[in-house]
């Protein structure tokens, strides 16, 4: 029990004078905000003490098997709760399509028609956790303002009553679900009076009554008849569990479907070994009536009920192992399948840290781990043989999974332990298989010992496979990624050469989706006392694209180095394109470059206008003449600008994924690109070049790869 006041004061009372009521603190909160806004289920969580953990409270309206999935999240996860708690505001999603749409992981395992609000209970300085509240597919699309300034009050005064109670040193801590009235029924499997009883028994078909956790409170005994299960087995069962023929997924769903939406449904099933029957189910904020004839559509029914003799799994186990293979088809490199591993998979079954192995040249391979507060402690793995008698190389060789629920059965097995101790004192060990070959072994750590129930190992289980198959395309990924950067860095210059009279730096930004490889390019060539400065795009992000990068850049080095002008570069390189037959185009910008005279001239091809700072800090844009894109026309002519540039000036040349991202105006963006250069153009050049591909347009998402080449004339 906590102490507790009215929560509408804005400064806390004294301890002694704050009035104690013995009721739980939680449940009270949370009925009162459903009943203010008329929603019919709602959970409280609570933040935990030393992790980034949301763990639910207690949960109202709806058994907590609905949540399983989400009974402990991450606080990083993609859920509303979760989101509300980290962003400290109210979440709404007004219905099934958009639950789908903006939070795809939970509208996998509860694809019903409801809307749902999440609110944050934190004070100014502090979040304790948050609130979700559900109502059926019948609440209109947007939440009202007199619902939304209703959750917001109720779950401010939750949080001043929870900072008030720690304060007291009496924390919150979990308590028990509210659940709505218990069932009724007499010993005989009767509900009401005699005549009722009688009346009911008079329809001419069966009738049941369900609980909110599905329990068979009432039957008549046509009902029993039609399903051939007597009275006394039905009573305090789940139906489904109380008649192996219901005993699936489809009509559980049924059920859930009905209490989450609030809306009547149905669904027909093969009594074996041939008789159809219809059961019609009518849910409230109590539980469910439902109605069971013999079906006659038997095509129909053909079509919607299951196969005899399947025997699925339970659907909560499904609907957890659902949630969190939502959450692993997100990782895209090995780094983001531990992240998701520590954010969804590890508070969800309770786990406080995690290793996930892999296996290189018949080493073991540390891929990542968290919730260890010594690396070494892990890392002394690394490398080690797949020979060494360890429980992550037994795993991983054998495929088995192993799971010790206390530090005694861990070191009976395996005594070098005792000489290594994590800290820890349960841990499951679980093969990671994927195309029927081990990639690798997760190690889930338990600070306090943990039984492994069957039903718990089974989903652990399952959900090492489904690690597994992320994981595997997660090294390929990288893989592909470590070969992309490869071949990029191989095309472009390692290093730009040192000119008498021109200071040079130059950067290179892959994009940030796709296989972060591109077409951009730059290069510096000294000739004869002078040098040529290109930068260019070819259109693309892809091994092609880059193929044909590299092949324009040793082009126009070898034009430049046989001393053709500027513009018989591009004529000569534009007509090497067509050659080619490449079908893809590029924009390019030439400069020779006369130090000496203090000039440079240019050409240019479809490429963004550079950029001219003067020393004394004005800036503008150079509006050159020009040709069309390379590989556009054979006949293309490319006309040349002579531009002075003396001692101190900058010419900023770049791609235009510098300057261009989704929403924002090319001007505007070329304009704060101008003012970047002219406030921070006398840094040293490589200092400026960070400068100015780490802020705008370049430093958000980038769809497009980014080059940056500065050249500064010297004294």
């Amino acid at each position: 029990m906590v102490g507790v006041s009215d929560g509408h004061t804005s400064a806390p009372a004294p301890a002694s004078a704050r009035t104690r009521v013995g009721r739980p603190l939680l449940s009270l909160a949370l009925a009162s905000m459903m009943d203010e806004v008329h929603a019919h289920s709602g959970a409280v969580y609570l933040l935990a003490a030393d992790q980034p953990v949301l763990e639910m409270a207690v949960m109202a309206g709806l058994p907590r098997a609905f949540a399983a999935p989400w009974e402990r999240v991450g606080l990083s996860a993609p859920i509303p709760v979760a989101e509300a708690a980290r962003e400290r505001r109210l979440v709404w999603v007004g219905g099934e399509e958009e639950m789908a749409r903006r939070f795809p992981r939970i509208a996998v395992v509860l694809p019903y028609p409801f809307a749902l609000a999440a609110v944050p209970v934190a004070t100014r300085s502090k979040v304790y956790g948050a609130v979700f509240v559900t109502w059926p597919g019948a609440h209109p699309p947007d939440l009202s303002d007199r619902e939304r300034d209703h959750l917001l009050a109720a779950c401010g005064r939750l949080a001043v009553r929870l900072e008030r109670a720690v304060e007291d040193s009496v924390p919150p801590h979990a308590e028990p679900d509210l659940l709505g009235v218990p069932p009724v029924g007499g010993p005989a499997g009767t509900l009401g009076t005699v005549e009722a009883a009688r009346m009911v028994a008079r329809l001419p078909y069966g009738l049941c009554s369900l609980d909110l956790h599905g329990r068979v409170s009432f039957a008549t005994a046509a009902a029993a008849e039609l399903i051939g299960v007597p009275v006394s087995q039905l009573l305090g069962s789940q139906l489904w569990a109380a008649v192996p023929w219901l005993n699936d997924p489809v009509y559980e769903d049924r059920y859930r479907a009905a209490l989450l939406s609030q809306h009547s449904t149905s669904f027909v099933a093969l009594r074996p070994p041939g008789d159809w029957l219809s059961f019609r189910l009518y849910p409230s904020t109590t539980g469910l009536s439902v109605r069971i004839t013999r079906a006659r559509a038997v095509a129909e029914m053909n079509r919607s009920g299951p196969r005899p003799g399947d025997s699925p799994a339970r659907l909560v186990t499904i609907s957890q192992v659902l949630s969190l293979a939502g959450a692993l088809t997100e990782a895209v490199g090995v780094q983001d399948v531990v992240q998701l591993v520590a954010d969804e998979i590890a508070p969800a079954v309770g786990s406080q840290a995690l290793v996930l192995l892999g296996s290189r040249a018949g080493r073991l391979h540390v891929l990542g781990h968290r919730g260890y507060s010594d690396a070494r402690i892990v890392e002394r793995f690394d490398g080690m043989p797949l020979t060494e008698p360890t429980p992550g190389t037994q795993a991983l060789t054998t495929g088995v999974p192993a799971f010790f629920d206390s530090r005694e059965q861990l070191e009976r097995l395996y005594p070098g332990r005792q000489a290594t101790p994590d800290g820890f004192a349960a841990w499951a060990y679980l093969p990671l298989i994927a195309s029927g070959r081990p990639v690798g072994t997760c190690v889930l750590a338990y600070a306090e010992r943990h039984p492994f129930p069957a039903d718990e190992r089974a989903v652990l289980t399952s959900l090492g496979g489904l690690i597994a198959q992320a994981l595997e395309r997660a090294v390929l990924y990288d893989a592909k990624h470590q070969l992309a950067h490869g071949l990029q860095a191989a095309l472009l210059p390692h290093t730009l050469p040192v000119l008498p009279g021109i200071e040079a730096a130059a950067r290179y930004l892959p994009a940030t989706q796709g296989m972060d490889i591109g077409g951009d390019f730059y290069d510096l060539v000294p000739v004869h006392g002078k040098a040529a400065a290109v930068i260019g795009d070819v259109q693309g992000h892809n091994v092609t694209a880059a193929g044909l990068m590299g092949q324009i850049r040793t082009a126009v080095r070898a034009y430049t180095t046989v001393g053709q002008t500027p513009e018989e570069v591009m004529r000569s390189t534009n007509r090497l394109l067509i050659d080619l037959g490449a079908d893809l185009f590029a924009s390019c910008l030439y400069l020779g470059l006369d130090p000496q005279r203090g000039r440079a001239v240019m050409a240019r091809a479809g490429h963004p206008p550079p950029l001219l700072r003067r020393p004394d800090g004005r800036v503008r844009v150079l509006d050159l003449a020009g040709g069309p894109l390379l590989g556009v026309d054979g006949a293309a002519a490319y006309p040349t600008t002579e531009v002075q540039l003396t001692p101190g000036c900058v010419l900023a040349l770049y791609t235009d994924g510098l300057i261009e991202a989704p929403g924002v105006d090319i001007e505007d963006a070329l304009a704060e690109l101008g003012g970047q250069l002219a406030e921070t153009g006398d840094r040293p050049l490589d200092e400026l070049a960070d400068e100015l591909v780490h802020r705008g347009a370049a430093a958000r998402e980038r769809s497009d790869d980014v080059a940056l080449l500065l050249l500064r004339a010297d004294d």
